[in-house]
């Protein structure tokens, strides 16, 4: 299985540059290099509803972050 080269990786700042969110930096969380998508943090808010369990006992709705599409994000620095 040959891997995909992408321009950033987990760790790096980047700025969203494209999109509803544009202008915003955050650390990048996660690479999906076969997908083509980054988790920002803070990059773009989403609600998920979440069940009760013993992780989480209250469940209801939590942010978490959403993909980004990779060509729409820039490294910093």
């Amino acid at each position: 299985m040959s891997q995909i080269k992408t321009h950033v990786k987990k760790g790096d700042q980047v700025q969203i540059i494209t999109g509803n969110n544009k202008g915003k930096q955050g650390l990048v969380l996660s690479v999906n290099a076969a997908k083509g998508q980054v988790i920002v943090e803070g990059g773009r808010p989403m609600k998920k509803a979440v069940k009760r369990s013993e992780k989480d006992p209250d469940g209801g709705i939590k942010t978490v972050d959403g993909p980004i599409h990779i060509s729409n994000v820039k490294k910093l620095g």
